[in-house]
């Protein structure tokens, strides 16, 4: 693999889809695509591992297509973590400032954080790893802090922290597939968070918005406010859902179902079946714009968030979904675009991708050109975890990252 080249590797319920990207050109902020590949993941069910050997030979067809469009080996990949087993929980956790002084170290900065990942209930915990941790707020003596807190002075440090977790045994299992295809994972990130980075620009994530992401056996919804996401979920509901009302309501087979559901994208017309067609489409969207707007309600954001609904994902093509979205919803609803950014900065270099479906792995190039050699993206909110997960579960990232 050529210096200065990143692979974004994104192993989802139907494809598996792989971006060779490379840093964009001077003036320019979004990575330029050398190439790409996709194949059907085999092996897989609502984002998890069923079957090792499928879904590996299925992430080796598509490096192998991958590498035949970029001309350039790989062997070093940027993994999405993704599948209904991802999910967040929101927490709170207190310490004591230790400096004589009484200013706020990095270390009582990580002891917070700490802190509020043991306040979480065992419930809530057990049997899974956590993969990120956002801290969304800082109190200091009681009162909110404006930025950072390393350097203020005061007694107590409270930190309000997202943390972002997945089933254990499903990053194993994933980290396992990954190595077997014989690639490197330099670092992962949740694939919400990593769709977000090329969906949603900086002046949406600041305001409060939703990215809705569509896949096909599973929806994912990710809130950010303050240019912080501050919740995350994952439900077992996705586009196959569509084709399977498609071929119940139609009388017709699984095959033909997602032809017309394709079909339909595309704004064809199927005569006397079209009014029975889209009753079918709306009603089953109509089903997920109500699991969204019941998880905004949960979080106290039902129609709060100023720049309102992104959707993306292979199942965001259908016709009249950005109208029905703002009908459930309450709240402005668009398309996701990939090619904006977190930076509102112009678009260069040669996206030749324009599908939302591609978000995740174009969003992890963006993720490994833009990080430090911390592993953190420049100026993003998202601390990782992941590296000591790889390390626990016999992985061989070398740093631990708070």
């Amino acid at each position: 693999m050529s210096s200065g080249t990143v692979v974004g590797l994104d192993i989802g319920t139907s494809t598996v889809k792989v971006i060779v990207a490379k840093e964009p050109n001077q003036g320019g902020y979004m990575p330029e695509i050398l190439g790409y590949g996709q194949y059907q993941a085999n092996g897989l069910r609502h984002g998890y591992i069923t079957n090792r050997r499928e879904a590996t030979l299925s992430v080796r067809k598509a490096v192998r297509l991958a590498e035949k469009s970029a001309n350039t080996k790989i062997n070093k990949v940027f993994l999405s973590v993704g599948g209904i087993g991802l999910s967040s929980h929101k927490s709170k956790g207190a310490i004591m400032i230790t400096r004589a002084d009484s200013e706020v170290s990095d270390l009582d900065v990580e002891k917070a954080i700490e802190e509020a990942l043991a306040q979480i209930p065992k419930q809530y915990i057990t049997n899974r790893r956590v993969i990120h941790n956002i801290p969304v707020e800082f109190y200091l003596d009681g009162s909110p802090v404006l930025g950072n807190p390393q350097g203020l002075k005061g007694t107590r440090l409270e930190a309000e922290v997202l943390f972002i977790t997945s089933l254990e045994h499903h990053i194993s299992e994933l980290i396992d597939v990954v190595e077997e295809s014989g690639l490197e994972i330099i670092d992962a990130m949740a694939a919400p968070l990593a769709a977000s980075l090329v969906t949603l620009t900086k002046a949406e994530k600041i305001a409060g918005c939703a990215m809705v992401n569509i896949g096909s056996e599973t929806l994912s919804i990710v809130v950010y406010e303050d240019d912080k996401p501050i919740s995350l979920e994952v439900i077992q509901i996705g586009s196959n859902d569509i084709t399977n009302d498609i071929a119940i309501g139609l009388q017709v087979g699984l095959d033909e179902a997602e032809k017309i559901k394709k079909g339909n994208d595309r704004g064809e017309d199927f005569g006397g079946a079209q009014k029975k067609l889209d009753e079918i489409v709306i009603s089953r969207l109509s089903d997920m714009f109500e699991i969204v707007d019941a998880h905004l309600q949960k979080i106290g954001k039902k129609g709060l968030l100023p720049a309102g609904i992104i959707i993306t994902g292979g199942g965001s093509r259908v016709t009249t979904i950005e109208d029905l979205a703002k009908a459930y919803l309450k709240l402005p609803s668009k398309l996701a675009n990939i090619g904006c950014n977190i930076d509102d900065k112009t678009c260069h270099g040669n996206v030749k991708i324009k599908d939302a479906a591609w978000a995740v792995s174009y969003g992890l190039t963006l993720f490994g050109i833009n990080a430090d050699e911390n592993g953190f993206v420049k100026g993003s909110s998202v601390n990782k975890l992941f590296k000591q997960t790889l390390r626990q579960v016999g992985g061989f990232i070398k740093r631990f990252l708070p």
